[in-house]
C-alpha cells in the first residue's frame, strides 16, 4: 500500500518507512507536490490533522501525519509545539528569527535557557533535593495521525523521556535529527542521537506512536 506522510522530511521518512514496513511511504516531493500547510493548532494533535487533512485533500490516499516537539519542565513544557521554529529564550515561538534556525543553534539555545532556568529555580528552592540531571527532565512528543478520507482519521500520542544534557559540549552522536544529541536517556547511558535505528525505533516517541498506529492499518477491522 502506498501511504503519503506529511512532511518534507527525508529524515522522518525514513523512520516512517521502517516502522510501515512493507507499505511504500511517499512524502509531497516524491511526487512534486508544493506542500506546506499553515500549522495553527494549539495542540500537537491538532497540528498533525491540519497536515493530514491538507495532503489528503490532494492524494486522495490514506495519509500519515505528526506533529512532535521537545517539552522541557523547567520551561513550563516550552518549547513544545514550537519546537521547530523555537530561536532562544527572547523568541519562544521563532515569530521574531525571521527562518528557522538550524539545529545546533536551536539545541544549544536551548540548553542555555534551561541551565539560566536550574539557577533560577535553586536559587528560589534550595531545599529541593533532586539532582541536577532531573530537574532538566524533558520528554519528546508525538502525535501521530492516520487519515483515511471524510473524517475518518486515527490518533495517537507518544513521548520519549530524558534528561538535556548539562552543556551543549555534551551534545553527542549523528543519528536522528533535532534535539536528539542534546537528549541524554539515562537507561541506555547515550543521548537519543547515539542510539541505532532499530534502537531508537524501539522507544521513541514517533516509533511507539507509529507501532500503534501500524497495528491499526494490519488489523481486519480497519477498511479503507
Amino acid at each position: 500500500m502506498t501511504i503519503f506522510l506529511a512532511s518534507g522530511n527525508r529524515h522522518k521518512q525514513s523512520e516512517v518507512a521502517q516502522i510501515f514496513k512493507p507499505n511504500q511511504i511517499l512524502i509531497p516531493a516524491d511526487k512534486g507536490i508544493d506542500f506546506d500547510p499553515l500549522e495553527n493548532g494549539t495542540s500537537f494533535v491538532e497540528n498533525s490533522l491540519i497536515k493530514a487533512r491538507a495532503l489528503w485533500e490532494i492524494v486522495h490516499e490514506p495519509v500519515i501525519a505528526d506533529d512532535s516537539g521537545i517539552c522541557v519542565d523547567l520551561l513550563d513544557g516550552a518549547p513544545g509545539i514550537y519546537s521547530a521554529r523555537y530561536a532562544g529564550s527572547c523568541d519562544m515561538k521563532g515569530e521574531k528569527a525571521g527562518s528557522k534556525l538550524d539545529a545546533p543553534e536551536r539545541n544549544r539555545l536551548l540548553v542555555e535557557q534551561t541551565n539560566d532556568a536550574l539557577v533560577s529555580f535553586r536559587t528560589k528552592n534550595p531545599k529541593d533535593a533532586r539532582t541536577d540531571a532531573e530537574l532538566r527532565s524533558c520528554r519528546f512528543v508525538c502525535a501521530m495521525v492516520l487519515y483515511l478520507g471524510n473524517g475518518r482519521f486515527y490518533a495517537v500520542q507518544e513521548t520519549l523521556e530524558g534528561n538535556l544534557v548539562a552543556s551543549i559540549e555534551e551534545s553527542a552522536g549523528s543519528g536522528g535529527f533535532g534535539y536528539d544529541p542534546v537528549v541524554y536517556l539515562p537507561q541506555f547511558g547515550k543521548t537519543v542521537a547515539e542510539l541505532s535505528e532499530e534502537q531508537k525505533n524501539a522507544v521513541s516517541h514517533r516509533g511507539k506512536a507509529g507501532k500503534k498506529l501500524a497495528m491499526l492499518l494490519n488489523s481486519s477491522d480497519l477498511s479503507l
